[in-house]
């Protein structure tokens, strides 16, 4: 397993990662396990996703020493304005003592409240709570005010990149910051990417499936990724990364495959779902 340095007291976090949304809290204990027993030692999960008890429960029972492992959460939109008490809760529905990473989930610019959320995670941080934060969903903006006005700069941005949807500008961004990118739907939420014929052929020449091709290409790209599967074939498939190169040309093909269109997700500028 492939991990990258955060900029945040020589905390690695695990390049690839587990992610659990849209998972039920009563099947995430199940599939968590799954994950972890394949060799997954990164999970992401949020308050939003309702599933931290589940993800909680199979960590404590994995048996796998707390230092050995890599648990983010989430700060969602309505608790801008009480992180520190939000943090909490995430906590103790986690039953853990601490998490590895904690980022504002989505900036919600029309409430104008993530600078304020930012200064109640770097309480967080300072009592040693969360061991690097973050945010989500960003954009140079966003991020840019947090860079200016606060006193920590964000040790990810967890952003929608696959493919389709890139990211380019963002990317360097956050390279000339010191802010590690890291990938949501990095397949692309089986919306068509992993049918892209481009793909196909890039799958038979290096004997992989086309998600594997995918999640390799973010690995070399520096990328961190949380592919989610609720399938045990399909998370030991998308575990299966680290065995092969993608040459420049391949690199260069997916890199081809970026659309002006390409967003699933929302648009964090205008996005302000409260829960």
């Amino acid at each position: 397993m492939n991990s990258l340095l955060l900029n945040s007291d020589g905390v690695q976090v695990p390049q690839l990662g587990f992610g659990v949304w849209q998972v039920p809290s009563d099947e995430a204990e199940q599939v968590v396990t799954a994950a972890l027993e394949t060799g997954y030692r990164h999970i992401d999960t949020a308050s939003a996703y309702g599933n931290e008890e589940g993800v909680g429960r199979a960590v404590r029972a994995s048996g796998i020493p707390r230092e050995k492992l890599f648990v983010t959460t989430k700060l969602f939109n309505n608790d801008h304005e009480r992180a520190e008490e939000a943090f909490d809760e995430s906590l103790s529905r986690l039953g853990l003592d601490y998490v590895d990473l904690y980022l504002i989930h989505w900036p919600v610019p029309s409430r104008n409240k993530y600078l304020q959320a930012w200064r109640g995670l770097e309480k967080i941080y300072r009592q040693g709570r969360a061991k690097a934060i973050g945010v989500s969903n960003f954009t140079i903006e966003t991020l840019t005010r947090v860079i200016d006005e606060a006193d920590i700069v964000p040790s990810i941005n967890q952003i929608e990149l696959h493919p389709y949807f890139q990211q380019r500008a963002l990317r360097e961004f956050h390279e000339a910051n010191g802010i590690l990118t890291e990938a949501w739907s990095p397949l692309g939420q089986g919306k068509g990417l992993l049918g892209d014929p481009a793909l196909a052929v890039l799958a038979e020449k290096h004997g992989k499936t086309p998600a594997q091709i995918v999640l390799r290409w973010h690995i070399q790209l520096g990328n961190v990724t949380i592919p989610k599967s609720v399938t045990p074939a399909r998370i030991k498939e998308n575990f299966e990364v680290f065995d092969f190169v993608l040459d420049t040309e391949d690199m260069a093909a997916i890199g081809a495959l970026t659309k002006q269109d390409g967003r699933i997700g929302p648009d964090p500028e205008t996005f302000s779902w409260m829960g």
